[in-house]
């Protein structure tokens, strides 16, 4: 297989019902670890075992496809807000970073090298009990979002969630991090734009953001940050294969 070139962003997606994947189920169990066994086995429901299944072979193999290192031999480490990371790199691998995210669904992983990464994907039909945005987002957003015609604010909620999301999975701090304490503005096509708060100590002009919808009922956000030029970002569907 020839590895995939260095200078962009790879973000491939897995359909969790997808037959040709879940055919090749008894071989993604042979790439897990030990301890990803472990995990799987602990989980009550049969849709949450396939979805971590798919989502460790995803990664798995996606990652070899960097390095001429095979998809068992990876091994990850979670830091200390739970971000999922590679340890023990073998030699002469890249700086790889990666960043997975799943929904009713819907499995996707991002990979570049060298850059803080994060990526969410929402399926839209999600029920919202409550205000989420009134709460966790920051004023301007909300402004924005109240603007909008009432029967267009639920889907835009999503554009802002997956964007805000994604930032803080790169940033490593998960929710640690307060949704309050940045916001984004969105003129499409113009790529979003963000804006923090003095306290949270960020740079905007060194963030990449990209949205698409790669499902009608699929918003996806991507967040990386920025050495100089934007890469170029290439989403596809994909099967895991070694």
């Amino acid at each position: 297989m020839d590895l995939l070139p260095l200078n962009a962003v790879h973000v491939d997606l897995v359909h969790t019902d997808n037959p040709d994947a879940w055919a090749q189920h008894e071989g993604y169990r042979a790439l897990l670890s030990a301890e990803e066994h472990d995990r799987m086995a602990r989980l009550v429901f049969e849709r949450d075992r396939r979805r971590f299944l798919l989502t460790r072979a995803l990664v798995r193999t996606m990652l070899s496809r960097y390095a001429r290192v095979r998809p068992a031999d990876w091994s990850f480490i979670a830091n200390a807000h739970g971000r999922p990371e590679i340890v023990d790199c073998p030699q002469g691998v890249p700086d790889l970073r990666f960043n997975v995210s799943h929904t009713e669904g819907l499995i996707a992983c991002a990979v570049t090298i060298g850059r803080e990464i994060g990526v969410d994907v929402e399926h839209i039909g999600r029920r919202l009990t409550h205000d989420v945005a009134g709460r966790f987002f920051a004023p301007n957003e909300v402004s924005a979002l109240r603007e909008l015609p009432e029967d267009e604010q639920h889907r835009a909620f999503f554009d802002y969630w997956t964007l805000k999301e994604a930032y803080i999975k790169a940033r490593g701090f998960g929710l640690a991090l307060p949704l309050a304490d940045f916001a984004f503005r969105l003129a499409p096509p113009a790529p979003p734009q963000i804006t923090f708060e003095p306290s949270l100590k960020d740079d905007a002009a060194t963030w990449q953001f990209h949205q698409e919808w790669p499902t009608p009922m699929h918003r996806l956000g991507l967040a990386v940050r920025r050495e100089g030029a934007d890469l170029p970002v290439r989403i596809r569907f994909a099967v895991p294969n070694e």
